[in-house]
């Protein structure tokens, strides 16, 4: 069982910057995929951004240019970097692992952090 452990969300002003953490413990399937989704208020939840053991990420278009996922493995731990932040950011950001290759919906969820962007 893995569990997943979010922090860092809250209250910002438009264009300010937040930083999200997602700490996992438990047992992790390796190699894996740790990335942030979020899920706004009567929509679907979607992806932010992945970032694989080795480094690679993806984004979002929506957040490219914005955001940046990092990661340290030796910590099992997810970063999300948030820049520049818009009032259609807001919404409830959750962190996944999940073994590379998988969808999400098979890996483990965080219990989610609210994001709010003022406009």
């Amino acid at each position: 069982q893995v569990q997943l452990v979010e922090s860092g969300g809250g209250l910002v002003q438009r264009g300010g910057s937040l930083r999200l953490s997602c700490a996992a413990s438990g047992s992790i399937v390796t190699p894996n995929t740790m990335g942030w989704y979020r899920q706004a208020p009567g929509k679907l939840r979607e992806l932010v951004a992945f970032i694989t053991n080795g480094g690679s990420t993806n984004y979002a278009d929506s957040v490219k240019g914005r955001f940046t996922i990092s990661r340290d493995n030796a910590k099992n731990t997810v970063y999300l970097q948030m820049n520049s932040l818009k009032p259609e950011d807001t919404a409830v950001y959750y962190c996944n692992v999940r073994a590379i290759g998988a969808l999400p919906d098979f890996g483990s969820w965080g219990q989610g952090t609210q994001v709010t962007v003022s406009s």
